[in-house]
């Protein structure tokens, strides 16, 4: 309803801030920040960008398909990491999953006759087994979560190195190409952000309505009470670093189809932005508290952030700057956000 007098304009203020102030901060903060922050970029970037020829840059389908682009592949990967950071540990290992996935593939695809989906098969697999060998050095060798990842990070992109022989595997057909680097049919929508969609919604149901989202929430908030409940907390463990090595995969999957070749140094950094979204959407780096929604947008902020930093020409280097500065902002912020809730 819209507010025609000034009557209805104050009356309209008046409920928003009798529902405000049943609300504490803490909690609307956690539960809208990241919202009202997407809302006031593309506020922002709508007035300030600039305007060519009577077209505005950044408010075109084209431009906004691309920022929906560039968001899916880090929607895919912090999804996983949603769930890995909620249960109280890291992986520090995706992007070097998204070199050894997507060269894996290739070269199958390329030495053999499997077709799109055994390629797409195989990468899915690749990160399969990567997201298990953490979990296993995590849950069995009982290493930290950031040691583990941080060794796998480095063992996962040098065996990409050495079987790619450290060179870009291309020719692995046309049709894996078409098929997953295309749009769904009859519309205008890539392929992979058709799958960050599918993939958001599937497990938004699995992290709020499933065992396996509970266990993960309630590992993350207290490991130990957890196992003395009955809950087996290591196979649990291993299933969350098994689903995000997955995704992984498939973002690798879809990555490579984008970008026509396997590479051994796709992939780097990939594990900052994931984090970024996930934190950054509210997911607690301290455990026991995440949301999915507020991940995918994250990811979309960050391509926000990218897309701003390219329509108004601003160096590159700059942002692994502003990316790091929006998780060191998003913890100081949940800090404060916990520290408000133990005081109410």
């Amino acid at each position: 309803m819209v507010a025609k007098t000034k009557r209805d304009r104050q009356l309209l203020l008046e409920r928003f801030t009798a529902w405000a102030q049943t609300m504490p901060m803490a909690e609307f903060v956690a539960r809208y920040g990241v919202v009202l922050v997407l809302i006031l970029l593309v506020a922002l970037m709508t007035f300030l960008s600039p305007i060519i020829r009577g077209q505005q840059l950044f408010l075109t389908d084209r431009n906004l398909l691309q920022v929906a682009l560039q968001a899916s592949i880090n929607a895919i990967i912090a999804v996983g990491m949603t769930f890995v950071i909620t249960s109280g540990g890291i992986d520090l290992s995706v992007g070097s999953i998204v070199a050894l996935s997507g060269v894996a593939a290739a070269m199958a695809m390329r030495d053999t006759d499997i077709g799109p989906l055994g390629g797409f098969g195989v990468a899915v697999l690749v990160g399969t087994l990567c997201g298990l060998f953490n979990g296993f050095l995590i849950t069995r060798i009982k290493l930290p979560p950031f040691i583990a990842t941080l060794g796998t990070m480095g063992i996962f992109r040098g065996v990409a190195l050495v079987i790619s022989e450290g060179r870009s595997i291309y020719g692995f057909g046309r049709e894996f190409l078409q098929t997953f680097s295309g749009t769904v049919a009859n519309t205008a929508i890539p392929v992979s952000v058709a799958f960050a969609a599918v993939l958001a919604v599937i497990f938004w149901w699995v992290f709020n309505y499933t065992k396996f989202g509970k266990y993960t929430i309630a590992i993350g908030g207290s490991e130990e009470t957890t196992r003395l409940a009955g809950i087996p907390v290591e196979r649990y463990k291993m299933g969350i670093y098994a689903l995000s090595g997955m995704l992984t995969g498939i973002a690798a999957a879809l990555l490579l189809a984008r970008l026509s070749s396997g590479d051994p140094t796709f992939g780097t950094m990939f594990e900052l932005d994931a984090i970024a979204a996930a934190v950054m959407g509210g997911t607690s780096l301290t455990g026991g508290e995440g949301t999915v929604v507020g991940t995918i947008v994250g990811a979309l902020i960050i391509s926000l952030v990218r897309n701003a930093i390219n329509i108004f020409n601003i160096p590159s280097y700059w942002q692994q700057v502003i990316i790091g500065s929006v998780i060191v902002l998003a913890v100081m912020l949940d800090q404060w956000r916990k520290k408000q809730s133990r005081q109410q």
